[in-house]
């Protein structure tokens, strides 16, 4: 009898590895594994993780690479939204889940699966993200989740595979990396405790730079296009060669605590220099050429887009509606943004623009006013505290209201 296929969307850590056993030899099912690269692997890495996919016994393997796509649809709109999860996570997993998910469900249609896979567990986020995605695009195929549906841990994950003969790297298999090219994400039992940071070892990049650096990042219409005296026309690539330099110095290494989809608190480490100085220099840069309402309403609505993101929605037709807002305040979000960088730690010195609010042809703030007198200020200040002057005389409020 021929074996029903299923499509597993396949990472190569622990996680995937179980699925791809216990889908094969304990459901019998033909398993097509699937890696989509966001531009977190080498073309070494992703060799290997082909060939440990082939010795693991799937049907076929395939990789896929939407690095691009994740950049122009949705990476340079974190950038304009200057989105930090609680101020802190550059939403790395939860931006790319989104893009692999849908890469795995059109590939599933094209070869006409039986089923789709994933290894999330039943106690996160990608769970949700994966789900949703596939509800979506191919409501019509059966979805399985073996680790999430017997509730495994990583220690019954590996005590199955070391019986079935399988030899991985156990202890890089004590923690859950996921590389992409908006940054890392670590999890371990660490993670699991509300007191406990992961070690140093468990970061993916070695702390090797300490003498202190100054470099220049340049932005063109909210885009980040390089670097001191390399200009990139790819964004991607530019993204790449900062994080190359920046990430040894310890940069953009945090841990974030945050709400799940499902409702409990999460922890989750990561390191993220790229990410980290390109959202830091693009804020500023956008203090000064940006008016107050136009800085406002683009915190408002890039709230919700991070918000929606992380949880699975970027499908929502919700989504473009506020991409077309971010995209049309960064018309003018052009200059350069000066930045120090130092172990563990960097600086943000200050902007040159063309379009820099601040121009001194208007006035110097504290000091001279040029295009404004004293009378004008004096009389717009009557005008704005009319309301409040009215209010306190009509209800007769006391001195220490």
């Amino acid at each position: 009898m021929k074996k029903q296929k299923v499509v597993l969307a396949y990472s190569g850590g622990l996680d995937t590895s179980y699925c791809i056993k216990y889908l094969s030899l304990i459901k019998k099912l033909d398993v097509h594994s699937v890696l989509i690269n966001g531009g977190g692997f080498s073309r070494q890495q992703l060799d290997q993780l082909g060939k440990r996919a082939r010795r693991l016994g799937v049907k076929t393997h395939q990789t896929i690479d939407v690095t691009d796509i994740y950049y122009q649809k949705c990476i340079r709109f974190l950038v304009y939204g200057n989105v930090l999860k609680n101020h802190t996570y550059p939403l790395s997993v939860s931006a790319e889940r989104v893009f692999q998910a849908m890469a795995v469900a059109h590939y599933a249609l094209k070869i006409k699966a039986d089923y789709l896979a994933h290894g999330s567990t039943g106690a996160g986020n990608d769970q949700v993200r994966f789900d949703v995605i596939f509800n979506i695009l191919a409501p019509s195929i059966p979805v399985l989740t073996p680790i999430r549906d017997q509730k495994l841990s990583r220690d019954e994950e590996i005590r199955f595979l070391k019986a079935h003969n399988v030899n991985l790297d156990w202890q890089k298999a004590a923690y859950s990396i996921n590389q992409g090219l908006w940054g890392t994400s670590i999890g371990g039992k660490e993670t699991l405790t509300s007191d406990q940071t992961v070690p140093e070892e468990a970061y993916p990049t070695k702390v090797s730079k300490s003498k202190s650096t100054r470099i220049e990042l340049h932005f063109k219409k909210g885009q980040f296009c390089g670097f001191n005296s390399g200009f990139y026309p790819n964004p991607v690539e530019a993204i790449k060669k900062l994080n190359s330099l920046a990430a040894p110095y310890g940069i953009g290494r945090d841990i974030h605590t945050g709400d799940t989809v499902i409702g409990i608190k999460g922890r989750v480490a990561f390191e993220a220099a790229a990410p980290i100085l390109i959202i830091k220099a693009h804020e500023t840069l956008e203090k000064h050429v940006l008016t107050k309402w136009q800085i406002h309403w683009k915190e408002q609505l890039a709230n919700w887009y991070g918000m929606l993101l992380h949880e699975g929605q970027y499908l929502d037709p919700v989504m473009r509606n506020i991409e077309l807002f971010l995209e049309d305040t960064q018309k003018v979000v052009t200059g350069s943004v000066y930045v120090e960088l130092a172990t563990y730690r960097y600086k943000i010195l200050g902007i040159e623009s063309p379009h820099d609010l601040m121009s001194a042809k208007f006035g110097r703030y504290g000091e001279m006013n040029l295009a404004w007198s004293g009378q004008d200020v004096r009389g717009f200040a009557k005008i704005l505290s009319n309301q409040s002057m009215i209010f306190r005389a009509l209800n007769k409020r006391g001195s220490d209201d």
